[in-house]
């Protein structure tokens, strides 16, 4: 490995009146003008999945909005996925180096997937669109989507088993020119479609450029109200206070270095774990996040690019520092991510990446299990981890190409006072697919889809329970590429919580042909195979014996905590046929000290 590279925002991040602003503003309408850009980003959101195509963008909602000032500085953002959010800051400079702003008009769009630049792996696609107010540049409206394919060796273009490069993966296309002035660039039209396997992708490009030209609208509407001055002023002054609000946050915490490691299950069958090894050091109004001791880059599609860890790096430490704050360029130029080039959190180029989704939870609970050493109260238990498997073949009612995107979201981890929620897509914040909206577009039936019992890491406050999803083919020769972890290693607990249990994914259960697949692995399945995915249970926060016993039997009566797992792991003694609480029994119990068995 070599030296650790950096990504160091403050060398991002504008200061400064050089813009023409007005030296004070008005208290009402810099609240106003900061409003109505939250407003954009979010509007931006709705536009996009509203008009997409795909089940990725517009029932699973894995894209990201923002407004950037003239400068390139992130200014808003909607509130979406982090691995998209955090890397923002960075990629849009990098595409506007290509495209300096005297070469740009309205109706531009630009866009790029290199993973390096952008979130990470190849199906996001970066668009950046400038908004003019009378030849004057305001900002840029800004969105990034998950195509459901980008081409390459696998359906969906996220397989991780037997790559070796990110050129087997699909077409990466590096900054560039997508709309002039309104007109569509047919050449790229052509060029991608004539690269990926189904037509939603088109329609969902054109829908990031819908939501962009909502956007720039919306940014001359502003202009027009206020003036192009006191727009610009507002913007630095966002980026000016919300700087000092992350000082001031970060000067609360306890100054020191703090350290966590965890592992991930392996890069596919009959392949070794992965570390994730970080330390946060906390000295005055900044923080650093390094990822030296983690394990190499593999020949797998799910390493890491820095950006991409980095963004993970920044939503773990703005959750224990401004969780209320909207996320800018002020609040994240006083965190820098440091990876040593050639490991898996940092690899050289072409390292395969298409699966990379699979490392998000574990950077973000690594990072908030170090900084739990330093704001306890604040931080949260390991989370149920996800599937992401996408399945591909031919769909005999239409003889084209299918991919079936899936997802399924267990639990959120416990927190120092409140239980971790039940199937929440965490940290990525995505949504559930409907299982009605899969099997209308997809040739496949749901036979399964509830929470796990017993499966949520027991505390004062219990974790997320797990989530199981059953699938039932209706096609032969279909390719599953799956996409998952915590089969090997438990979501953790926190300050005495428990681990929740563990994940898997079983090929035609409770079948004379039962057999476990590996969490990241490619398999070839037939009609009429019925997949199940069950992820982890979340962990727990604090000691199970703790836990108020109300809530051990309102679990009980909900059927997701047996009678046995109440008196066993909780000390709390319930009746196994009337669920009627003991609160005698249950207070001798605990008092032996005996239960709480993991």
């Amino acid at each position: 490995m070599g030296k650790p590279a950096k990504i160091d925002p403050e060398t991002f991040f504008y200061e400064g009146n050089q813009m023409g602003t007005p030296e004070r503003i008005d208290p009402v309408t810099f609240s106003v003008v900061w409003g109505g850009l939250l407003t954009i980003a979010a509007e931006m959101g709705v536009t996009l999945s509203r008009t997409a195509y795909s089940v990725a963008v517009r029932e699973g909602t894995d894209f990201s909005t923002a407004v950037f000032d003239p400068d390139g500085n992130l200014i808003a953002q909607g509130d979406y996925s982090p691995g998209h959010l955090g890397s923002m800051a960075f990629a849009v400079r990098r595409m506007l180096a290509n495209f300096p702003v005297e070469s740009l008009r309205e109706g531009d769009a630009i866009i790029c997937n290199d993973p390096a630049i952008g979130s990470g792996h190849l199906p996001d696609i970066y668009m950046v669109s400038p908004a003019f107010l009378d030849d004057q540049l305001l900002g840029y409206a800004v969105n990034i989507a998950h195509q459901i394919d980008i081409g390459g060796a696998a359906s969906g273009s996220q397989s991780v088993a037997g790559l070796f490069d990110n050129y087997q993966e699909g077409l990466r296309i590096m900054p560039t020119r997508l709309y002039t002035a309104g007109e569509p660039n047919a050449d790229i039209f052509r060029m991608i479609e004539a690269n990926v396997r189904v037509s939603d992708v088109l329609g969902d490009i054109r829908a990031q450029y819908a939501s962009n030209m909502g956007a720039s609208r919306r940014l001359r509407e502003l202009g027009q109200r206020y003036g192009a001055p006191t727009l610009r002023g507002c913007m630095s002054e966002i980026l000016s206070r919300s700087k000092e609000a992350m000082g001031n946050a970060l000067r609360e915490l306890k100054p020191g270095t703090y350290s966590y490691e965890d592992c991930m299950d392996d890069v596919g069958p009959g392949t070794d774990p992965v570390v994730f090894k970080v330390t946060v050091t906390v000295s005055g109004d900044s923080i650093n996040v390094d990822w030296t001791g983690s394990g190499p880059q593999r020949d797998a599609g799910m390493n890491s690019y820095l950006t991409y860890t980095t963004a993970y790096s920044i939503a773990a430490v703005k959750s224990v520092t401004l969780p209320n704050l909207p996320q800018n360029q002020g609040i994240i130029g006083a965190i820098t991510v440091t990876a040593p080039e050639g490991c898996f959190l940092n690899p050289r180029r072409p390292a395969p990446c298409g699966g990379r989704a699979v490392n998000s939870p574990r950077i973000y609970e690594v990072v908030m299990a170090a900084l739990s050493q330093a704001v306890p109260g604040r931080s949260l238990a390991a989370g149920s981890h996800m599937f992401n498997p996408i399945l591909g073949g031919l769909d005999p009612k239409t003889g084209q190409p299918f991919v079936c995107w899936e997802l399924t979201m267990g639990g959120v981890g416990a927190r120092s006072n409140k239980d971790g929620l039940e199937a929440t897509s965490f940290p990525a914040n995505a949504s559930n697919v409907p299982i009605e909206v899969q099997e209308s577009r997809r040739p496949v039936l749901f036979e399964h889809f509830g929470l796990i019992p017993d499966s949520a890491g027991a505390g004062t406050f219990r974790g997320g329970f797990g989530v199981r999803r059953d699938l039932q083919l209706t096609v032969g020769n279909v390719k599953m590429f799956n996409l998952g972890d915590r089969v090997k290693f438990a979501p953790f607990g926190l300050f005495g919580g428990h681990s929740g249990t563990k994940g898997v994914t079983l090929l035609n259960a409770g079948q004379s042909g039962e057999r476990e697949l590996n969490s990241k692995g490619t398999y070839t399945l037939d009609e009429g195979d019925v997949l199940s995915w069950r992820t982890s249970g979340a962990g727990g926060y604090g000691d199970p014996h703790a836990r108020d016993p109300e809530r051990v039997v309102f679990d009980v009566e909900e059927g997701l905590v047996s009678p046995a797992a109440a008196r066993n792991i909780y000390g709390v003694v319930v009746d196994p046929v009337t669920f009627e609480h003991d609160p005698v029994a249950t207070a001798a119990l605990r008092k032996t000290g005996k239960g709480s068995g993991a």
